[in-house]
């Protein structure tokens, strides 16, 4: 099943758009045509004890992995390998995003959303590097919920 066939069966509205390949927030906001939204950056982290977490957060927002990991009480952060999240999530690097938890059948990733993007349409890409979808805040939580993945709000 696709992200946007899965959208559709929860009845979720978004809108999406085609655009070049992007591989950084600073690409996108070159490359993708204006959308309503918040542009989002998403990290795709692993811990010392191989735990693995997706952290949707604002474009523009810095943060510090090692405060991350004291915030959440799990050991060290680092980035995930390409090969992983090409295993676990089925993506590439460039297309990370928490569309692409409909690949982790084994729900291994645990979602983070940053507080930031409540009550906001966020953007973010399905699974794919060259396109956009606009999806709110909330209609992004009902489609990690309906796919039996835990989401932390931070």
């Amino acid at each position: 099943m696709t992200v946007e066939e899965k959208l559709e069966e929860l009845n979720i509205t978004y809108e999406k758009v085609e655009h070049p390949a992007v591989y950084t927030v600073e690409e996108a906001k070159e490359k993708v045509p204006k959308i309503d939204g918040l542009g989002c950056k998403n990290l795709f982290l692993k811990t010392q004890k191989k735990e693995l977490f997706l952290y949707t957060l604002p474009e523009d927002k810095q943060i510090s992995l090692n405060n991350l990991s004291e915030i959440l009480g799990v050991t060290r952060f680092h980035f995930a390998s390409t090969k992983t999240l090409e295993e676990v999530l089925g993506i590439i690097p460039g297309s990370v995003t928490p569309l692409a938890i409909i690949n982790d059948k084994e729900n291994k990733v645990t979602v983070i959303l940053d507080k930031e993007l409540k009550d906001k349409n966020i953007l973010v890409h399905p699974n794919r590097n060259t396109a956009t979808i606009s999806i709110s805040y909330n209609d992004l939580e009902k489609y990690i919920k309906s796919l039996n993945h835990k989401i932390i709000e931070i």
